[in-house]
């Protein structure tokens, strides 16, 4: 097998805690395995950028075992608030994790599915994935990598040629089978289901083994890991208010401790600064909309706290939730003066700014892709009118993070609103023409590149 002997250090401490966490699983024996996707650029970070075809549905669709790593497929068991009710009915449904490495950057990441067939948690579900949540995963991943979002990245799609009936899109519709690569996949609901349970060994366990392996910190302290996820969350509802992106789903399953967002279903992007914008159809009263999401996750993470009060005192760990909002702050002006790119300058004059790009980008309601394409730099263009007048000032002292320079900056702003989405669909479901989303793919990377750090690997 040809993997790339200087990338690929197989991992698997998952093993470590699988006796309380997870229960071995088989994939589902598909009709078919053609490769529709495979991300070569972020495969190259743990050594199988160099699998051939065969190999990558052998080990990416047909699951056989890579070298050195876990045995076998597990599905990860977990609770959680799902719209704010608690379900202890909960578990990887339909996807499993399946192998662990070393990342080139000394992370451990995972290797995780969706669409791999029915666990013991599937429920009345059948454990599968439509084409379509394929290439929708793929677009949302793409895109928030390149804005600078904390994401999972999505390594493989595989069409598995099998025939699903859904209720939300027109059935029969096209199957397939997803890889994610994630940097772990232990989420709140894992720390739920061990309070529920009263199981104190196992709590303790599990926080050392997150703190150890995706923090990088040798301790069992509840109150630190506590900190650790605030200040991650945090960050990303930060990322996410930036990217204008609706995640749709923010049950306290889909938040990931290491501050890693991920499980892409009904997401959108907002075209304009609307507070009110949700991505789901049924969340019918706005719980996850744009501008709720912060307080969204931060209602996720108490439900860390309060799971953590099986094995810590209540004091430091309020002590530690009384940080997100401080965070929260700091980032989400981090973030935006980074997308706008110009170097900050600290103090208050970076948060006087931004609170200014805040109320123009509102009243205004301009495409919040097409402002920051045209601010980055630092300059507002003279076409923009008086509602921009205050930012214009404010922002002409700022130095470029980086020139405006390439190819990027001649075209137009890369977005990805609801629109464009379902027309990269089209030709696919009509046709199988795939052109349209590779192509996309190849945008939105140069658009990140651009936006990137100028130290920054290309």
């Amino acid at each position: 097998m040809p993997l790339s002997p200087q990338a690929y250090r197989p991992a698997r401490p998952l093993t470590e805690i699988a006796d309380f966490l997870a229960d071995p699983v088989e994939a589902a024996d598909f009709p078919q395995t053609v490769i529709r996707f495979r991300n070569d650029r972020a495969a190259a970070e743990i050594g199988l950028e160099t699998l051939s075809d065969e190999e990558w549905v052998a080990h990416l669709g047909r699951f056989q075992p890579l070298p050195d790593t876990l045995p076998g497929p597990m599905a990860l068991r977990y609770h959680g608030h799902q719209f704010r009710q608690y379900n202890s009915d909960l578990g990887d449904g339909r996807g499993f994790t399946f192998a662990q490495m070393v990342a080139t950057d000394g992370r451990l990441l995972e290797l995780g599915t969706k669409g791999s067939g029915q666990t013991p948690y599937s429920r009345f579900g059948d454990g599968r994935l439509t084409l379509k949540g394929g290439v929708r995963e793929i677009l949302a991943t793409e895109m928030l990598e390149a804005l600078n979002v904390p994401t999972s990245r999505t390594l493989s799609l595989i069409e598995t040629g099998e025939a699903l009936h859904r209720g939300d899109e027109p059935s029969p519709t096209r199957s397939a089978v997803m890889v994610r690569m994630s940097h772990g996949h232990i989420r709140i609901g894992s720390f739920q289901r061990l309070a529920f349970e009263r199981d104190e060994a196992g709590m303790k366990r599990l926080v050392a083994y997150v703190l150890g392996h995706f923090h990088g910190e040798d301790s069992d302290d509840p109150v630190r890991l506590l900190t650790v996820v605030t200040e991650r969350t945090a960050t990303l509802a930060a990322r996410y208010m930036t990217a204008g992106f609706v995640h749709g789903v923010l049950n306290s399953d889909n938040i990931n401790v290491t501050g890693e967002s991920f499980d892409y279903g009904p997401w959108r992007f907002a075209p304009t600064w609307d507070p009110e914008f949700t991505a789901a159809y049924f969340d019918q009263t706005g719980l996850y909309a744009l501008g709720r999401q912060p307080e969204a996750i931060q209602w996720d993470v108490m439900q860390l706290a309060s799971s953590l009060r099986l094995i810590a005192e209540s004091d430091p760990l309020i002590a530690a939730l009384e940080g997100f909002a401080t965070t929260y702050q700091a980032e989400i002006v981090s973030a935006i003066l980074w997308r706008l790119g110009v170097t900050p300058r600290g103090g208050t004059e970076d948060r006087a700014l931004v609170q200014s790009f805040e109320r123009a980008l509102r009243t205004s309601q301009a495409g919040i892709d097409r402002v920051y394409f045209d601010l980055f730099g630092g300059q507002v263009p003279d076409h923009y009118g008086d509602t921009w007048s205050e930012l214009r000032d404010l922002i002409e002292p700022y130095a470029p993070r980086r020139p405006r320079d390439g190819v990027y900056w001649q075209g137009e702003p890369e977005s990805m609103l609801i629109d464009e989405v379902e027309a990269i669909w089209a030709p696919i479901a009509e046709r199988a023409d795939w052109t349209m989303l590779y192509d996309k793919v190849a945008r939105v990377r140069a658009m990140g590149r651009a936006l990137a750090d100028p130290d920054a690997a290309a």
